[in-house]
């Protein structure tokens, strides 16, 4: 990498953490505002939501990307276009191109840096700020049962638990067991259950029914053990949205979702979304050279700027549009994941070739 290389570089990210300080602060300001909502007196506090606010930083920051590239790009490149050094960078026989995967390899070095922020620390730190705020929430009774729902499914046997309780324990406990003709044979439900080792749970408050030969038997019993059918992860976990998974807990968690014959598109749409979103990093740092190179004579970038935030509120927007999309109407999952970073991608490729060969 000659002198040029490096310095180019260093401008772009210093434009990364410019646009960063920018951004950073005032939609953290938001995700508070919106934290807000949900305090309540002797429940979630605000104390606690500016906490939970301060430990999803880094997943602020991750979601941000493209827009950071995109913005930081026109910074460092605008300012050294402003101050005519990228004008004697280019007499100096460095093309456009040539600029283009300078800035193409500071989007591949913070691609990289974000990857590995989400994977150790932003997943962490995300979850634990979900679980803060959920038995916060819970204490006061505050939370919605729907939101906690966790099903799962072994051959014929169905298990759904309504809720955790303050201690991370199962309350509202189903279990439905079917004949190979699908007609029920028994029924269990569990007031709450206590999680022991090797997955036995040590039910509580059961009632029992039976079907055989078209007979009802009904039994109530104090306690009953029972086989966990959640395996794998911890319940804390399972109540977690998709988007708070390291690329390791994906993993793992489909794995166990195709192994016991459960839908796993909400997490594969999830696992591929942490490819798709730097691949839209790349396309937003190679679409700041048109910005950039348009105007060459401008002695600012505040028009370029304000253009540059619509084009990635239009991205975000539709990118959120087709993955949503995705999993309404079952499209393949490659196919909403990856489409429009891809498309982005070529687009800024071939808007980069362009300006090249008119400059």
């Amino acid at each position: 990498m000659n002198i040029f290389s490096r310095y180019l570089m260093r401008n772009i990210f210093i434009g990364f953490a410019a646009a960063a300080g920018l951004l950073l602060p005032l939609f953290s300001t938001f995700n508070l505002i919106n934290e807000l909502e949900d305090v309540s007196r002797g429940g979630y506090r605000w104390s606690q939501a500016l906490a939970v606010v301060i430990m999803t930083l880094p997943r602020t920051l991750i979601d941000l990307g493209p827009f950071i590239a995109l913005l930081g790009g026109i910074v460092g490149l605008g300012q050294l276009a402003k101050n005519l050094e990228l004008t004697a960078i280019r007499s100096a026989g460095v093309s456009i191109l040539r600029i283009a995967m300078v800035a193409l390899s500071a989007g591949v070095i913070l691609t990289l840096a974000l990857a590995v922020l989400d994977e150790w620390v932003a997943s962490p730190l995300q979850q634990r700020a979900l679980q803060l705020k959920n038995t916060a929430m819970a204490q006061a009774g505050q939370s919605d049962s729907a939101i906690n729902t966790l099903w799962a499914r072994k051959d014929n046997q169905y298990v759904t638990v309504k809720a955790l309780d303050n201690h991370q324990q199962p309350v509202g406990i189903e279990i439905f067991k079917y004949a190979p003709d699908l007609s029920l044979t028994s029924y269990i439900y569990a007031a709450s259950a206590q999680m022991g080792a090797d997955g036995i749970w040590q039910l509580h408050n059961v009632q029992l029914k039976n079907w055989q030969q078209e007979e009802e038997t009904t039994q109530s019993l104090k306690e009953m053990p029972w086989h966990s059918l959640f395996t794998g992860m911890s319940l804390t976990e399972l109540t977690l949205p998709a988007q708070s998974f390291s690329l390791t807990q994906l993993h793992r968690y489909i794995g166990y979702l195709n192994q016991t014959g459960q839908p796993s598109r909400e997490y594969n749409s999830a696992q591929w979304q942490k490819l798709g979103k730097p691949v839209l990093i790349l396309a937003m740092i190679l679409l700041a050279i048109p910005f950039t190179f348009s105007n060459p004579r401008s002695t600012g970038v505040a028009s370029r700027l304000a253009i540059a935030v619509i084009v990635g509120l239009i991205t975000y927007v539709s990118y959120q549009i087709t993955l949503n999309l995705g999993l309404l109407l079952s499209i393949n999952v490659l196919l909403s994941t990856l489409a429009l970073p891809v498309i982005w991608l070529l687009v800024a490729l071939w808007l980069v070739y362009r300006f090249d060969q008119q400059h």
